[in-house]
């Protein structure tokens, strides 16, 4: 029988490691975490140390060489429709050929939506990200930061149960990050979908996360430690247990950071 999750969690990382070569460093190793069903988890960590390497395990375009990464239906062992990744480029994997909307609809075309059902839900969603006048543009016409909100909106359409998010409003300008933070905490609180959020942004991640982990520096890494943000959302940036929380993620951070610097 194939090994899976209890019912409470989406995700678990079981002894998880990842180098790129025999001959290589591990990336990744005695990686261990579990992720409940409906959270929005959020990890930081050191540049370098792998975040983006274990979305892609989860993702199932990169393969772990030790351990393994579980779904409640079993191992990942490639991608699949209870998956959607947003990625960090933005370069987005647009289709040149197809508009905004055409290309928010296309993932809702191929699970086989009616056409006037998968319009409506493609408007309902480039709104959210605000680009209900863009829909009708190529991406040619459109900067990155707006390939890049195509692209959260076309993953959010398809609803899967799983959403992966590698940085994906680095390439925003301030204003457009905060209007969509706000959207997506909304979005998840309305659908209670799995987040998975990578982010360099420390107060992001506790505006966002309820939980917030910190991984290790490279190489060899894994999970430093992992803090529950326990605040009410809508939350308050100016609150003084945000302020806290915030700093005693930081401070776990710049710990393994000093340890990637030379004397």
């Amino acid at each position: 029988m194939a090994q899976t999750n209890g019912a409470d969690n989406a995700i678990r990382f079981d002894n998880l490691g990842l180098r790129f070569g025999k001959d290589s460093d591990w990336v990744l190793q005695n990686l261990n975490l579990e992720i409940k069903k409906g959270e929005f988890f959020v990890l930081v960590g050191p540049s370098g140390c792998g975040k983006s390497t274990l979305l892609r395990v989860l993702a199932g375009i990169a393969e772990a060489t030790e351990g393994q990464a579980l779904l409640a239906s079993g191992p990942v062992t490639g991608p699949g429709p209870d998956r959607g990744m947003v990625f960090q480029s933005v370069d987005a994997p647009l289709m040149d050929w197809l508009t905004a909307r055409q290309n928010v609809e296309f993932g809702l075309k191929i699970q086989g939506m009616g056409r006037k059902e998968r319009r409506e839900v493609a408007a309902k969603y480039l709104a959210k990200v605000g680009l209900q006048r863009a829909a009708d543009k190529y991406p040619r016409e459109l900067s990155g930061g707006m390939k890049q909100r195509v692209q959260i909106a076309r993953i959010l359409a398809i609803r899967p149960d799983i959403i992966l998010m590698d940085e994906p409003f680095a390439a925003l300008d301030a204003q457009s990050r905060r209007l969509l933070q706000a959207e997506i905490s909304k979005i998840w609180a309305e659908e209670r979908k799995t987040f998975v959020y990578i982010t360099h942004d420390i107060r992001e991640a506790v505006l966002l996360g309820e939980r917030v982990a910190v991984m290790s520096a490279a190489p060899r890494s894994g999970i430093k430690s992992c803090r529950t943000i326990d605040l009410p959302y809508p939350r308050d940036e100016f609150d003084a247990r945000f302020g806290e929380l915030a700093r005693l993620v930081e401070a776990d951070i710049q710990e393994e950071v000093s340890k990637t610097w030379e004397d």
